[in-house]
Order: C-alpha cells, then sequence, then structure tokens
C-alpha cells in the first residue's frame, strides 16, 4: 500500500478526532450512569470498535479510488463522492449525539447514513467487490448503534419503559 493508501485510512480518523476536540474531551461522559443501557458495550470497545470502522472504510475506498485509476478523474465523482457525503454525515452524528443528546434527531440522521452506507456499497460493488464487502461490517455495527439510539429516543420520550432496578428479595 503506497503513502495514498495510508492517508485513505487515517482520513476518516479526522472528524472523530476534531470531534472529541471541540467536545472538551467530553464524548462518552454524558451516557453513563441512568442513560447507558446494560446491553450497551463499554465507552472503550465502542472506540476500538469505531477505530476499526474508520480504518477499514478509509481503506476500502482507497481500493475503490485505486482501480478507478486513482487522481481526481471523473469516474472517481460519484463513487468516492458519496463515500464522502457519508462520512460527513457519520461525523455529524457525532456531533449531534455527543453535542445535542437529541436521541430522536440522531436517529433519523443514522437511518439516512444507513441508506447512504448502502447505496456506497451497491456504487463500489462493480468497481471493486472486496471494498464493496468491507462495508458490510459497518453496516451491521451501525444497526447496533441504531438499536442503542432508538432505545435512549425511546427512553427519553417514555421514561416508563426505562429498565427499573430489581428489589432483592430477602429469604
Amino acid at each position: 500500500m503506497r503513502l495514498q493508501g495510508a492517508i485513505f485510512v487515517v482520513l476518516p480518523h479526522l472528524g472523530p478526532i476534531l470531534v472529541w476536540l471541540f467536545t472538551n474531551n467530553q464524548m462518552f461522559s454524558w451516557y453513563k450512569g441512568p442513560m447507558m443501557l446494560s446491553w450497551c458495550p463499554p465507552h472503550k470497545v465502542l472506540l476500538l470498535i469505531w477505530t476499526t470502522t474508520y480504518s477499514v472504510m478509509g481503506y476500502a475506498s482507497y481500493l475503490v479510488w485505486n482501480d478507478l485509476g486513482g487522481g481526481f478523474g471523473r469516474a472517481l465523482a460519484l463513487p468516492l463522492g458519496l463515500y464522502a457525503v457519508q462520512l460527513t454525515l457519520s461525523w455529524m452524528v457525532l456531533v449531534l449525539f455527543f453535542t445535542a443528546h437529541n436521541p430522536g434527531l440522531v436517529l433519523l440522521y443514522l437511518l439516512l447514513l444507513y441508506g447512504l452506507v448502502v447505496s456506497t456499497a451497491l456504487i463500489w460493488h462493480p468497481v471493486n467487490k472486496l471494498a464493496s464487502l468491507l462495508l458490510l461490517p459497518y453496516l451491521a455495527w451501525l444497526t447496533v448503534t441504531i438499536a442503542i439510539t432508538y432505545h435512549l429516543w425511546r427512553d427519553s420520550l417514555y421514561p416508563e419503559h426505562q429498565p427499573q432496578p430489581t428489589k432483592e428479595k430477602s429469604d
């Protein structure tokens, strides 16, 4: 993999780094405690998953770029333009999730993002099948993220749906 490949792998991490810097390093502090779902992975696991996901997406975009001849040709406009839009939307979701604390709005953006990632995979498939397949783990993770966000949104609207602590019976 050439220098360009490394740039493609690192580029997707720019958004989360900037979000982390602009949210005063408090990305994961707001959902601890009562907002934390029992089945939600801890923040260190989330970091690992997102880091891996962004790296794999970046590598997949490099494969498409390379197979279409590199550079900035017209053939790259749709496949990498769509990728750029979905990557930007992914970064916007982070901003909304960690600063606005509005799970309903985040859920809408995540559903739009899901559709864009599916579209990107379909556009990439004729160009590079491996690149298209590398987006499948991202879609799987987005499904989990959508489920988490849905539960946060539902619980914010209907607090009675929140799991109640169980009292231990004394014998």
